[in-house]
């Protein structure tokens, strides 16, 4: 008989997870707010309401300035237009992350040069990066991959010593701090995106961080079609609409007082679940360096070792916890060299045309990448506002699987 709710078991769960995002009647007031004021939209930029939330995150990551804009994706290739870099550069990204992360590069008509990931963090392998360095590096785009973060002292003394720009794609990091300081607050910009899943949320948008005054002034004006924000009124620059409207920033707004709240519930079951997970043979859950505080980061990641789990592949098992009463599981991110949603060609994309012969994609082994393409699992970060009797379940349900693993193959 079989033991799986996949194939007509007994699930373990049946009651459903928190809800997300967390609303009541504030964010309700502050849409209400902004559609009886009349000013919807981001023009003149920024809006009251994004001045607002861009001065909140930006403090509460620890940066002096906040460019809130449409999506977490415009602020990546804005913070490498702002910082210069263009045609024919190389810039190094990871190779287990969101397609957004390369695909921002060719858009300022940049290089993307795919490392692969440190084997416990999953985060950027700075000896990886190191490696691949060559005259025409220019940049270099860490992942605070789920709940860790790159190595922010090797990472920034590599851009010392070569005179890189860092940008930190911080789109799984409100809130995570390194050795006290906030993501986003080391290279010349932090990247946050505020889409729907992610631990702040407008449904859409993004925010950009960062230290510097004149590169903020550039990212307001790459963002507000050009126009120049600089005292003087005078620097221009290619910019286009990419502004954030006032009904996203007051979602914002409200979403913000809700954030540290959050975070102190989900960090003691973060910790609990590692603990629980860590001892089921064939688990081994995603590592953060002694310096990564406030570990509260966007979903969970693990891997399970396929040879004790029948051969099955990450597919596989989420179908399985799915039927279990664990939705909430997905793949997560395919290998950069091998993604469906990043097939840049010279047809499609100039960069290629031109470059294609320094690209990387069709000829790098990406060892760690690949195998949390097939055996990397993601847990949905809203189940860790539940309680400790929800994570109980989730250690129930890999449990079960681990041990019926059979059924599956």
């Amino acid at each position: 008989m079989a033991e799986l709710a996949i194939n007509g078991g007994t699930p373990v769960r049946t009651k459903p997870w928190p809800a997300w995002p967390e609303w009541d009647e504030r964010e309700v007031e502050a849409v209400a707010e902004v559609v009886r004021s009349g000013h919807w939209g981001g023009f003149p930029e920024p809006g009251p309401k994004a001045a607002e939330f861009a001065e909140r995150f930006a403090a509460f990551q620890g940066a002096r300035y906040g460019i809130a804009m449409a999506n977490g994706t415009v602020t990546l290739s804005v913070a490498l237009q702002a910082c210069g870099i263009g045609w024919g550069d190389e810039v190094l990204v990871p190779g287990c992350t969101f397609v957004a992360t390369a695909s921002a590069v060719l858009a300022v008509g940049a290089v993307p040069i795919i490392v692969d990931v440190d084997p416990e963090t999953f985060c950027l392998d700075v000896a990886r990066a190191r490696e691949a360095i060559t005259e025409r590096t220019r940049a270099v785009i860490p992942v605070h991959l789920g709940m860790s973060m790159a190595d922010e002292d090797a990472l920034m003394a590599l851009a010392r010593e070569h005179n890189l720009v860092v940008i930190e794609d911080c789109a799984h990091a409100h809130g995570l701090q390194w050795n006290g300081r906030g993501a986003g607050t080391f290279g010349q910009f932090g990247s946050f995106s505020l889409q729907s899943g992610k631990l702040l949320t407008s449904g859409e948008g993004g925010i950009l961080i960062t230290n510097d005054r004149k590169l903020a002034e550039a990212a307001h004006s790459i963002i507000d079609c050009g126009r120049p924000k600089d005292p003087e009124g005078r620097e221009y620059h290619l910019g286009s609409n990419y502004r954030i409207t006032e009904l996203q920033a007051a979602l914002l707004c409200a979403q913000m007082d809700r954030l540290e709240e959050q975070i102190a519930r989900r960090i003691p079951n973060v910790a609990y679940l590692d603990a629980q997970l860590s001892q089921i043979d064939g688990i081994r859950v995603q590592k953060a360096p002694a310096q990564v505080g406030r570990r509260s980061g966007f979903n969970y990641l693990f891997v399970f070792d396929r040879d004790k789990f029948s051969g099955i592949d990450n597919a596989a098992f989420c179908m399985a916890m799915a039927a279990e009463g664990l939705p909430a599981a997905d793949t997560g991110y395919e290998p950069m060299n091998d993604y469906s949603l990043f097939r840049p060609t010279p047809e499609n994309c100039p960069v290629v045309a031109a470059f294609g012969s320094r690209m990387n994609l069709h000829s790098v082994r990406l060892p760690v990448s690949e195998m949390l393409g097939k055996a990397g699992v993601w847990l949905e970060h809203y189940i860790f506002l539940g309680t400790r009797e929800d994570m109980d379940d989730v250690v129930a349900i890999v449990r079960k699987i681990r041990d019926n693993a059979w059924e599956l193959g």
